[in-house]
């Protein structure tokens, strides 16, 4: 006969303060009204990304994919510092033998939970209070949209810890800001507070801590609105702007498609509804 634990009536129901830390969930999530919410949860490591951690983000993209109510995805933290890079005790176990099969499949975790994020099928925004740096920085450039507060620590890290990037990390940052910032950043160890981030295009905007929900919200909320339409959207904007990415010609084809099942949708009796004003976000520069 299987052991069980003991009953706690009531426990599950207490505030995550009471809990101890290794009772916690790494991970929290959330979905309302057509936005996903991941918030890393584990703020006295800073939010690194630990193995469980990991599993629980691919978990949580496993559910966007298949959950067609969902329209946007936000990804914060707790504890005002969104992600210092892998957790240092599983980089640690890993450099004991680095080649073994057990190395191999803990990075690998790490990389499929930011390359999950990056293969969403809807529009994400990342929200980068105190800090990001490594894998943290990874899994805030794998976001569509990088918001952050002025600041914030935009930091490769991986110099400094005298290991070679991983996770594309390179890629990730050329594709964000180009190859000068990428050299900048991943090869020489430059970091960036949020407000150069966002002068240098690595970010959308900055905000103070407690208006990043806010503005994200905004930014999605058209997002949330139509997932149906934005899906398809999204899958235009990667098939178009790649990597490797389409001529105008080919755009043009892409789009011809989705755009009549689009005017097919919406109907003649459509057109006499007045579109939604749009919010004009005021922190970006």
């Amino acid at each position: 006969m299987e052991s069980q634990e003991p009953s706690r009536p009531g426990y599950d129901a207490l505030p995550a303060a009471v809990k101890t830390e290794a009772e916690q969930d790494p991970v929290r999530v959330s979905f309302t009204g057509g936005v996903a919410r991941l918030t890393l949860n584990s703020p006295k490591r800073k939010n690194a990304i630990s193995l469980d951690m990991a599993t629980l983000i691919e978990g949580f993209c496993d559910r966007v994919h298949a959950d067609i109510s969902i329209g946007a995805v936000i990804v914060d933290a707790e504890g005002g510092y969104f992600c210092s890079g892998a957790d240092t005790r599983d980089l640690a176990a890993s450099s004991a033998d680095p080649a073994s099969p057990e190395a191999v499949a803990r990075t690998s975790a790490v990389y499929n939970a930011f390359v999950s994020v990056g293969s969403l099928p809807v529009p994400s925004v990342s929200l980068v209070a105190g800090g990001a740096v490594g894998a943290g920085l990874n899994l805030a450039l794998a976001t569509d949209l990088m918001l952050v507060t002025p600041d914030a620590v935009i930091d490769s890290g991986f110099l400094a810890r005298g290991i070679h990037p991983g996770g594309g990390h390179l890629a990730l940052l050329g594709r964000a800001a180009g190859y000068r910032q990428a050299i900048a950043l991943g090869v020489l160890g430059a970091p960036l507070s949020g407000t150069e981030a966002v002068q240098r295009g690595l970010a959308w905007s900055a905000a103070a801590p407690e208006e990043l929900l806010e503005t994200a919200m905004r930014l999605v909320g058209s997002a949330a609105a139509d997932p149906e339409l934005v899906r398809r959207v999204k899958n235009s904007a990667v098939l178009e702007l790649g990597p490797p990415g389409l001529s105008w010609a080919a755009a043009v084809e892409v789009e011809r498609g989705v755009q009549m099942w689009s005017l097919g949708r919406k109907g003649r009796a459509g057109w006499d509804r007045k579109p939604a004003k749009p919010q004009v976000d005021g922190g970006r520069p």
